[in-house]
Protein backbone atom coordinates (compact mmCIF):
# COMPACT_ATOMS: atom_id res chain seq x y z
CA UNK A 1 0.00 0.00 0.00
CA UNK A 2 1.54 3.46 -0.88
CA UNK A 3 1.87 5.54 2.00
CA UNK A 4 1.21 9.42 2.93
CA UNK A 5 3.63 12.47 4.01
CA UNK A 6 2.55 15.81 5.35
CA UNK A 7 4.12 18.53 4.07
CA UNK A 8 5.83 21.69 5.66
CA UNK A 9 2.52 23.24 5.62
CA UNK A 10 0.65 20.84 6.71
CA UNK A 11 -1.68 20.92 4.13
CA UNK A 12 -0.74 18.69 1.03
CA UNK A 13 -0.25 14.53 1.69
CA UNK A 14 1.63 12.62 -0.87
CA UNK A 15 2.08 9.00 -1.56
CA UNK A 16 5.33 7.26 -2.09
CA UNK A 17 4.67 5.33 -5.08
CA UNK A 18 8.52 3.96 -5.87
CA UNK A 19 11.52 2.86 -3.51
CA UNK A 20 13.86 6.15 -2.73
CA UNK A 21 17.79 4.79 -3.35
CA UNK A 22 20.08 6.55 -1.82
CA UNK A 23 23.41 6.77 -3.65
CA UNK A 24 27.18 8.57 -3.05
CA UNK A 25 30.02 8.45 -1.48
CA UNK A 26 31.15 6.92 2.03
CA UNK A 27 30.18 10.29 4.20
CA UNK A 28 27.46 12.08 2.25
CA UNK A 29 24.39 11.23 4.44
CA UNK A 30 23.24 8.63 2.64
CA UNK A 31 22.00 6.97 6.29
CA UNK A 32 20.77 9.91 8.20
CA UNK A 33 19.01 11.69 5.21
CA UNK A 34 17.20 8.35 4.85
CA UNK A 35 16.40 8.02 8.01
CA UNK A 36 14.80 11.33 7.97
CA UNK A 37 13.18 11.19 4.69
CA UNK A 38 11.32 7.50 5.53
CA UNK A 39 10.21 9.09 8.85
CA UNK A 40 8.47 11.99 7.16
CA UNK A 41 7.30 9.92 4.31
CA UNK A 42 5.92 7.01 6.83
CA UNK A 43 7.99 4.60 5.09
CA UNK A 44 10.15 2.00 6.62
CA UNK A 45 14.08 2.56 6.01
CA UNK A 46 16.91 0.09 4.85
CA UNK A 47 20.02 0.40 5.15
CA UNK A 48 21.79 -2.18 2.88
CA UNK A 49 24.91 -2.32 4.50
CA UNK A 50 23.19 -3.81 7.71
CA UNK A 51 21.42 -5.81 5.62
CA UNK A 52 24.33 -7.58 4.13
CA UNK A 53 25.48 -7.63 7.73
CA UNK A 54 22.82 -9.61 8.57
CA UNK A 55 22.88 -12.01 6.18
CA UNK A 56 27.06 -12.71 6.50
CA UNK A 57 26.85 -12.46 9.75
CA UNK A 58 29.92 -10.70 8.93
CA UNK A 59 30.84 -6.86 9.70
CA UNK A 60 31.89 -5.27 6.38
CA UNK A 61 35.76 -4.93 6.82
CA UNK A 62 35.50 -8.17 7.30
CA UNK A 63 33.98 -9.15 4.73
CA UNK A 64 36.36 -7.51 2.62
CA UNK A 65 39.36 -8.94 4.56
CA UNK A 66 38.11 -12.21 4.63
CA UNK A 67 36.60 -13.10 0.93
CA UNK A 68 37.63 -10.04 -1.01
CA UNK A 69 35.77 -6.98 -2.83
CA UNK A 70 34.47 -8.91 -5.37
CA UNK A 71 32.68 -11.66 -3.46
CA UNK A 72 31.54 -8.29 -0.99
CA UNK A 73 29.84 -6.64 -4.63
CA UNK A 74 28.02 -10.50 -5.30
CA UNK A 75 26.57 -10.55 -1.83
CA UNK A 76 25.31 -6.42 -2.13
CA UNK A 77 23.84 -7.05 -5.93
CA UNK A 78 22.09 -9.74 -4.40
CA UNK A 79 20.45 -8.13 -1.16
CA UNK A 80 19.99 -5.56 -2.99
CA UNK A 81 17.82 -6.72 -5.64
CA UNK A 82 15.56 -7.99 -2.27
CA UNK A 83 15.60 -5.28 -0.53
CA UNK A 84 14.20 -3.29 -4.07
CA UNK A 85 11.46 -5.75 -4.55
CA UNK A 86 8.25 -4.84 -2.64
CA UNK A 87 6.70 -2.13 -0.58
CA UNK A 88 7.89 1.53 -1.19
CA UNK A 89 10.75 2.49 0.60
CA UNK A 90 13.78 4.28 1.72
CA UNK A 91 17.01 2.04 0.82
CA UNK A 92 20.72 3.52 1.18
CA UNK A 93 23.53 2.09 -0.36
CA UNK A 94 27.01 1.80 -0.08
CA UNK A 95 29.61 3.83 -1.70
CA UNK A 96 30.27 1.26 -4.47
CA UNK A 97 26.78 -0.11 -4.80
CA UNK A 98 26.09 2.17 -7.67
CA UNK A 99 29.01 1.19 -9.54
CA UNK A 100 28.07 -1.68 -10.86
CA UNK A 101 26.10 -1.83 -13.41
CA UNK A 102 23.72 -4.60 -12.90
CA UNK A 103 22.72 -2.71 -9.34
CA UNK A 104 22.07 0.87 -11.56
CA UNK A 105 19.26 -1.68 -13.66
CA UNK A 106 17.72 -3.28 -10.80
CA UNK A 107 17.60 0.52 -8.86
CA UNK A 108 16.13 1.60 -11.88
CA UNK A 109 14.10 -0.74 -12.50
CA UNK A 110 12.32 -0.98 -9.27
CA UNK A 111 13.10 2.21 -7.96
CA UNK A 112 14.49 6.13 -8.24
CA UNK A 113 17.99 6.60 -7.26
CA UNK A 114 18.86 10.11 -5.47
CA UNK A 115 22.75 11.09 -5.57
CA UNK A 116 23.64 12.49 -2.50
CA UNK A 117 26.84 14.81 -3.58
CA UNK A 118 29.27 16.39 -1.17
CA UNK A 119 32.45 17.90 -1.79
CA UNK A 120 35.49 15.86 -0.66
CA UNK A 121 36.86 18.35 1.77
CA UNK A 122 32.84 17.72 3.54
CA UNK A 123 33.30 14.25 2.75
CA UNK A 124 36.81 13.84 4.93
CA UNK A 125 35.24 15.77 7.89
CA UNK A 126 33.00 13.00 8.11
CA UNK A 127 34.92 9.57 7.53
CA UNK A 128 38.04 10.62 9.06
CA UNK A 129 39.30 8.78 11.99
CA UNK A 130 36.52 6.57 11.34
CA UNK A 131 36.81 2.46 11.53
CA UNK A 132 34.38 0.52 8.93
CA UNK A 133 35.88 1.69 5.72
CA UNK A 134 37.94 -0.54 4.10
CA UNK A 135 38.62 1.50 0.97
CA UNK A 136 40.48 4.10 3.22
CA UNK A 137 42.63 1.67 4.75
CA UNK A 138 45.65 3.20 2.60
CA UNK A 139 48.43 5.24 3.91
CA UNK A 140 46.90 8.35 2.46
CA UNK A 141 43.10 8.08 3.47
CA UNK A 142 42.14 11.76 2.44
CA UNK A 143 43.76 11.21 -1.34
CA UNK A 144 42.37 8.19 -1.62
CA UNK A 145 39.02 9.62 -1.18
CA UNK A 146 39.80 11.99 -3.40
CA UNK A 147 40.55 9.95 -6.54
CA UNK A 148 37.71 7.32 -5.59
CA UNK A 149 35.42 10.97 -6.01
CA UNK A 150 37.09 11.40 -9.03
CA UNK A 151 36.26 8.05 -10.47
CA UNK A 152 33.09 7.88 -9.24
CA UNK A 153 31.02 11.15 -9.45
CA UNK A 154 30.70 10.50 -12.97
CA UNK A 155 28.81 7.55 -12.62
CA UNK A 156 26.93 9.01 -9.52
CA UNK A 157 25.76 11.59 -12.27
CA UNK A 158 23.88 9.16 -14.17
CA UNK A 159 21.30 9.10 -11.03
CA UNK A 160 17.98 10.96 -11.99
CA UNK A 161 18.40 13.20 -9.47
CA UNK A 162 21.13 15.07 -8.06
CA UNK A 163 20.72 16.59 -4.58
CA UNK A 164 24.17 18.38 -3.19
CA UNK A 165 24.65 18.25 0.89
CA UNK A 166 26.07 21.79 1.82
CA UNK A 167 28.89 22.43 4.06
CA UNK A 168 26.30 24.18 6.54
CA UNK A 169 23.45 21.48 6.04
CA UNK A 170 21.83 19.71 8.76
CA UNK A 171 20.03 16.37 8.35
CA UNK A 172 16.72 18.54 7.48
CA UNK A 173 17.57 20.81 4.83
CA UNK A 174 18.94 18.30 2.94
CA UNK A 175 16.13 15.97 2.99
CA UNK A 176 13.49 18.94 2.66
CA UNK A 177 15.83 19.18 -1.01
CA UNK A 178 15.59 15.54 -1.87
CA UNK A 179 11.58 15.66 -0.99
CA UNK A 180 11.46 18.53 -3.17
CA UNK A 181 13.14 16.80 -6.48
CA UNK A 182 10.88 14.01 -5.80
CA UNK A 183 8.11 15.87 -5.76
CA UNK A 184 8.51 16.97 -9.59
CA UNK A 185 8.28 13.52 -10.32
CA UNK A 186 4.58 12.20 -10.93
CA UNK A 187 5.06 9.15 -10.56
CA UNK A 188 7.15 8.73 -7.42
CA UNK A 189 5.59 11.23 -4.72
CA UNK A 190 2.09 11.14 -5.66
CA UNK A 191 -0.04 14.21 -4.33
CA UNK A 192 -3.03 12.92 -2.77
CA UNK A 193 -5.11 15.94 -1.57
CA UNK A 194 -5.80 18.60 1.35
CA UNK A 195 -5.54 17.42 4.58
CA UNK A 196 -8.37 17.71 6.54
CA UNK A 197 -7.55 19.71 10.00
Amino acid sequence: MAQKQQDRTGSLTYRLNRTVVLVGMMGCGKTSVGRELARRLEVPFVDSDEEIVRASSYEIPELFSRFGEVYFREKETQVLLRLLQGEPKVLSTGGGAWMNHTNRVNILKYGIAVWLSADVSVLWSRVKGRTGRPLLQTENPQQTLRELCESRNPIYARAPIHVAAQPQDVIGDTTERVIAELAKLDDILEESGERAD
